[in-house]
């Protein structure tokens, strides 16, 4: 008969049976489950951050054009995919309403196409401040606004120029293939309809756009500065 060598009872306690093995499976799920939402509320801060970096950028780079150029530029056309003729380039004229507002034109102004959630700016221009061949004056006057609620005017008034970024969501914005988001509402909707008037206020469930404007003091100053305006 063959005898079988017998586990010592130090030798019995080395593994883990099944249900150790769930128990610490289900422990580690727990904790990842835990850690899941602050890791994804960190990379959302994050893009936050990097999307504000890139709009202080897109202010400087339109008051260099102006600067330059003695006017803002048009808005480029939105629904141009990227990498085809005329994507990112501003336009040639933008003197009616419906002209004045696109997406901000990246390739005109050497600065990024899309915003860290990988979708374009949304721009829009005062008509009297980009007009070819009739630089702005000091007594020139802008027509956009932006408030805490649509159509009001608390926040900024009278401004040459504004950029949206359309935030989390994206609602409102266009993509890189020419698209325009669907389904902004509320808030977000006023800054994703083509008019004059903006919204900007802190974030909310239902409202994550970030605002920034060209205010007219700033520009006219460093106009003035660079001896394009008296």
């Amino acid at each position: 008969m063959i005898t079988l060598p017998q586990l010592s009872p130090r030798n019995r306690l080395t593994g883990f049976t099944l249900v150790e093995l769930a128990i610490v499976l289900l422990i580690v799920g727990v904790l990842l489950g835990g850690l899941l939402p602050t890791i994804s509320s960190q990379i959302e801060q994050r893009r936050v951050g990097d999307t504000r970096k890139q709009l202080d950028e897109i202010q400087q780079a339109l008051i260099g054009y102006a600067v330059v150029n003695g006017r803002l530029p048009c808005p480029a056309p939105g629904n141009i995919a990227s990498g085809q003729p005329g994507a990112g380039v501003a336009a040639a004229t933008c003197s009616t309403a419906a002209s004045a507002g696109g997406v901000l034109p990246w390739v005109t102004l050497g600065v990024s196409e899309t915003d860290a959630w990988g979708r374009r700016f949304t721009y829009r221009v005062t008509p009297a401040f980009a007009t070819v061949g009739a630089p702005f004056q000091l007594s020139t006057v802008g027509n956009l606004n932006v408030g805490l609620t649509p159509g009001a005017t608390d926040v900024a008034a009278n401004i040459p120029a504004v950029v949206t970024s359309h935030g989390t969501n994206g609602l409102g914005a266009y993509t890189p293939a020419g698209a325009q988001l669907p389904g902004a509402a509320g808030d977000e909707a006023e800054n994703a309809n083509n008019d004059n008037n903006f919204v900007n206020h802190d974030p909310t469930p239902a409202f994550d756009d970030l605002v920034v404007w060209i205010s007219p003091n700033t520009l006219m100053n460093r106009m003035v500065t660079a001896g394009k305006l008296p």
